[in-house]
């Protein structure tokens, strides 16, 4: 499983990139808001705590043309290459907006993704990765993991080179059951990140080594 870092935060990035195994950053308006600053200071920020690796930056333009200008403006402004996602969500201007983005030689990350046949035409026009909300979707109780696992399925069913990025977390509980279903991704707050990665037992027991290693492990 692939995962990637949900927040536009720096200094949370730079944690996670320095202790996990970290593949990437997806941004979207609302993080990107919550920092503060205009995207040409946060983006090039970001570039520079991730270096390669992968980064998803949404388009916020309604029509499908305006859409591909945005994406290939993103391109050419930070000087991104295959690293870079354009984040597109799933309206009718946006189906159309996958083709012409992914024609044009730049990735596509389908956002805003609720049902399983949202994802499933977002893959039939050449998205990369499909990004189901999970949270979002249990909290309206629509059963998030039973979508994602249906996407999943549909996926397979088909041969399709889409991968699904599930997004939309608020606990550790649903990134395990997600990761049940088969889903090639996920994207986390640094919070959730946190307690994926550590147990108490687990912290309980290495005080226990510590303690029992005292006087015994002498090689210095």
């Amino acid at each position: 499983m692939i995962y990637l870092a949900d927040t536009a935060n720096c200094d949370q990035i730079r944690d996670l990139i320095k202790y996990y195994p970290l593949e990437g950053v997806t941004t979207n308006p609302s993080l990107l808001a919550h920092e503060g600053k205009p995207l040409s200071k946060i983006i090039p920020e970001i570039l520079d705590c991730i270096g390669d690796k992968m980064i998803h930056i949404q388009t916020i333009s309604e029509n499908a043309e305006d859409i591909l200008k945005e994406a290939k403006l993103y391109r050419e402004v930070f000087g991104l290459k295959g690293n870079f996602y354009a984040k597109i969500p799933v309206t009718r201007e946006g189906y159309r907006a996958i083709s012409l983005v992914k024609d044009s030689g730049i990735n596509v990350t389908a956002t805003a993704i609720f049902t399983q046949q949202q994802a499933m035409m977002a893959a039939n026009a050449g998205a990369d990765f499909v990004a189901p909300y999970v949270n979002r979707l249990d909290n309206i109780v629509s059963h998030g993991i039973e979508v994602v696992a249906d996407i999943v399925k549909g996926i397979k069913m088909y041969g399709l080179p889409t991968r699904v990025l599930a997004a939309s977390f608020k606990n550790v509980d649903q990134v395990y059951r997600v990761s049940l279903t088969g889903c090639h991704s996920v994207t986390l707050s640094h919070e959730v990140f946190l307690a994926l990665m550590s147990h108490p037992m687990t912290d309980r027991g290495v005080q226990d080594f510590e303690k029992d290693a005292t006087d015994i492990y002498d090689i210095k």
